[in-house]
């Protein structure tokens, strides 16, 4: 059973679809990497190396759609185990996670906010980039504002919103509007890119800059604007399997499912880029 934690309330998820099915047996092979938790104890996997018990994955909020959609996957591959995620806005994650927040995974959307995990010593190995996220302009049903560019976001009277810089997502659209010379005073600043988003869904604001993989989730609730400075300000997304992981050996495997070919089919129909 999916279940996923943010801001902070707790439910669990309905199964993605028809999607999971073709994952199934990529992520039964990854039951043989099964191995030992951090005590050296066989940690998630039983006396035949069958992995079971809970994964917990912190991830950023922009990977929602499509982590679901894989944990759903490994759930079914591997009869007895659950993921269970947190979705929210990665320098959240971080700081939970160097504060001792239990969790067996770490999907950040920056390179930054992970740095933030292995400087702490937290993260068991060397985190490795798994796709790449660009920025688009969200705007209302039909841009009623008939936003172009990113320079349309600067007009008087138009309501736009941005994550907050700590965000990475945030942090992305103030170096987009470095590059393009730009100022803009944003109406509010959210702590992730869901939350941005969610603002122009519910015509609070009349534009965020949000990622391109969160204007497709949305579907017809936004329209998409892309603009070329979102090349100056791509961001990689690391992943890494934690230092303290309760079930190592179940969240060696969801890492293997989240980077294989099967993995990256999923994240790539999200909008994501490949490394």
């Amino acid at each position: 059973m999916i279940t996923r934690s943010a801001r902070p309330t707790r439910r669990t998820l309905r199964a993605a679809g028809a999607g999971a099915a073709a994952l199934l047996a990529l992520s039964a092979c990854s039951s043989s990497s099964s191995g030992s938790g951090p005590d050296g104890s066989s940690s998630g996997s039983g006396p035949s190396g069958k992995l079971s018990g809970t994964v917990t994955v912190f991830a950023a909020a922009s990977l929602e759609e499509s982590f679901t959609t894989l944990g759903e996957t490994f759930e079914k591959a591997h009869p007895g185990t659950e993921v269970t995620f947190n979705f929210n806005g990665s320098d959240s994650l971080a700081a939970g996670i160097t504060s001792g927040a239990p969790a067996d995974v770490f999907a950040a959307a920056s390179p930054r906010t992970m740095a933030v995990v292995t400087d702490a010593k937290d993260a068991a190995g060397t985190p490795s980039t798994f796709v790449r996220n660009r920025l688009e302009i969200a705007t209302l049903p039909g841009n009623p504002d008939h936003v172009s560019s990113l320079k349309d976001l600067t007009r008087s009277g138009l309501k736009v919103v941005l994550c907050d810089k700590n965000v990475p997502c945030g942090a992305a659209a103030l170096k987009a509007l470095d590059s393009a010379g730009l100022k803009l005073t944003p109406v509010s600043y959210e702590q992730d890119v869901k939350s941005a988003l969610t603002k122009v869904e519910l015509k609070e604001a009349d534009a965020a800059v949000v990622y391109r993989t969160d204007v497709r989730a949305a579907g017809d609730k936004v329209e998409g604007v892309e603009f070329p400075e979102s090349a100056d300000a791509v961001n990689d997304y690391p992943i890494t399997l934690l230092k303290d992981a309760p079930n190592a050996a179940a969240a060696k495997a969801f890492i293997q499912l989240v980077k294989s070919a099967e993995g990256r089919k999923v994240l790539s129909e999200a909008g994501f880029l490949t490394p």
